[in-house]
């Protein structure tokens, strides 16, 4: 299974990559920094000076329906932010 799961595209993430020149992917939970290091530069061709890594768990959610209330939760992801060497940038959106 690939470590990068998806790019995070945000109006927050997209506003820090401008400025900062840092970029959010969704990563595997199990995944450590190396290899997110490793797949990241594979995958995009550029240089990678350092990752952040963060857990987040699910959210606890509610729907109210006719018949009764459901109770659920949202799934929990590991999101890397990833500084890249000055000069270089990723463009998600050239696929589109």
């Amino acid at each position: 299974m690939s470590v990068v799961k998806r790019p995070l595209i945000t109006e927050k993430s997209n506003e820090i990559s401008e400025k900062l020149k840092k970029f959010g992917f969704v990563v595997n939970r199990n995944a450590s920094k190396d290899e997110i290091k490793k797949e990241i530069e594979k995958l995009y061709s550029v240089n990678v000076v350092e990752i952040n890594t963060m857990i987040y768990g699910g959210k606890a959610k509610t729907r109210y329906t006719k018949k009764n209330i459901l109770n659920g939760r949202t799934r929990g992801y590991k999101k890397a932010v990833v500084t890249l060497k000055e000069g270089q940038t990723i463009d998600f959106y050239s696929n589109i």
